[in-house]
């Protein structure tokens, strides 16, 4: 139980709160204009109703379009180039076939900084062909995210001549350094053939 003077001082300061508020000219400015306290009322209940509908109606699902197109690399020239996107490499390049007569064309993730990269903004990423070692009937369903993706794949940059597994902790480090924000703090972002 709290001392009588603590009451005392409570409800004493509570009193000259009510009476600060009942002082205010607002209120007496409010007695004065009924009509305009009632049209406020009415404007704020309506743009709480607006944002009630507005949060309960669910939003249009975001449809992503497939695009009809993929970059693809031309091992023999170090070019890009753009092929029907599903197919599946290695596909024919334009410059021909290898040296041992396999397709010279590998799927090829192209990064960019800007929103709306020009040629020279854009840059390779990694490339990747499937594993041919890979048992789909081994997959791993439990898997998620990266891990899932990279099941069957193999990856590398440009510059490296050896094919990792996506999957591998080299292939992890492939894929964090891209998706890593670089001096500036921006993300690189992935950029389809138009």
């Amino acid at each position: 139980m709290l001392p009588e003077w603590i009451r005392y001082e409570f409800r004493h300061r509570w009193e000259q709160v009510q009476n600060y508020f009942q002082r205010l000219p607002i209120r007496k400015w409010i007695n004065e204009n009924p009509r305009l306290i009632v049209g406020l009322t009415i404007v704020s209940v309506l743009v709480l109703l607006v944002i009630v509908i507005k949060m309960l109606v669910p939003n249009r699902p975001v449809t992503i379009q497939d695009s009809e197109k993929s970059w693809f690399y031309d091992l023999n020239t170090g070019k890009l180039f753009a092929a029907k996107s599903g197919l599946v490499p290695p596909i024919e390049a334009p410059s021909g076939p290898l040296s041992n007569g396999e397709p010279a064309g590998v799927l090829a993730y192209v990064f960019s900084y800007s929103s709306e990269p020009n040629e020279s903004q854009r840059f390779i990423g990694f490339l990747e062909i499937p594993d041919p070692n890979f048992n789909p009937d081994s997959a791993d369903s439990k898997l998620s995210g990266a891990k899932r993706w990279g099941q069957g794949k193999l990856i590398r940059k440009v510059e490296d001549k050896q094919w990792v597994s996506a999957n591998s902790e080299q292939g992890m480090a492939i894929l964090r350094e891209f998706f890593q924000p670089n001096k500036e703090g921006k993300v690189a972002v992935y950029h389809l053939p138009e």
